[in-house]
């Protein structure tokens, strides 16, 4: 196992999180790829894990704090990082020390470019991206909402502790129409499939309903909001987690065009 700097060979599969055999995937559109073109040149770092044949079996992204949803400064902000673990595909790559090598060398990346700091985020469930497991890799409490925990890891005393940026305000209903509102940043696969989910069951229903989109890669979009991530149906947000499938999607739509009409 070696960690590299992401190569144009491997684009495509980095696009679709190392997931390039699922077909669920295709639904994510190209979101991914439009967030990567604007991010690469706002400081965006990747690197993978590659066993002895070259084939990517982990993954890492992290950028500068001032073009992430956090609220910090002199930092970087680990947007996920991930080790393949279906048998579909490449197989289980879990289990074998990546995820702990990808992130000692996304520390050593952000020290010698004069970071005093990174931070990541981490869920109190023990699913994917535990708080948990970076607290072993020595990072502490930041800032928590719900069940989303920030943690971090100083380089320096003098590193200033980040904070999320919560939610300022949400879409409003309006009279007459429903309004399916999508917040959308394109960093995770997971979430564009959700938005573009939604941006089709939204056509079904034709004048019934307007589809609103807002580009969350635009900080100050963002930091008006404070909302990166989302789907609200006439203000009401769909639940985070695994993505919605596009049938779910399509009823909860459905049940407030059939109050509107009825």
């Amino acid at each position: 196992m070696k960690i590299i700097d992401l190569r144009e060979e491997h684009t495509s599969s980095y696009f679709k999180c190392l997931e390039d055999w699922s077909d669920e995937m295709n639904d994510a559109g190209e979101r991914k790829a439009m967030w990567f073109e604007k991010m690469s040149g706002r400081g965006l770092r990747v690197k993978l894990a590659v066993d002895d044949g070259g084939n990517p079996g982990g993954m890492i992204q992290y950028l500068p704090v001032e073009h992430s949803c956090i609220d910090g400064r002199d930092c970087y902000f680990i947007n996920c990082i991930w080790v393949h673990g279906y048998t579909q595909g490449r197989g289980n790559f879990q289990g074998n020390g990546m995820g702990g090598a990808l992130l000692e060398a996304a520390e050593a990346d952000a020290r010698t470019m004069g970071a005093c700091g990174i931070a990541a985020w981490g869920l109190s469930l023990p699913f994917w991206m535990k708080a948990s497991w970076f607290k072993k890799h020595g990072y502490k409490k930041a800032d928590r909402e719900g069940m989303r925990m920030l943690v971090w890891k100083p380089f320096v005393t003098h590193a200033v502790p980040p904070r999320w940026i919560r939610k300022k305000k949400g879409p409003l209903p309006c009279p007459g129409k429903v309004v399916v509102t999508a917040f959308v940043n394109g960093w995770c696969p997971a979430m564009n499939m959700t938005f573009e989910r939604a941006k089709r069951a939204a056509r079904e229903y034709g004048d019934c309903v307007e589809f609103i989109e807002i580009d969350t890669t635009d900080r100050s979009v963002f930091l008006g909001w404070g909302i990166a991530d989302g789907i609200f149906i006439d203000g009401k947000q769909l639940r985070f987690g695994p993505p919605l499938s596009y049938e779910k999607i399509k009823k909860l739509i459905g049940k407030r065009v059939a109050c509107l009409t009825s």
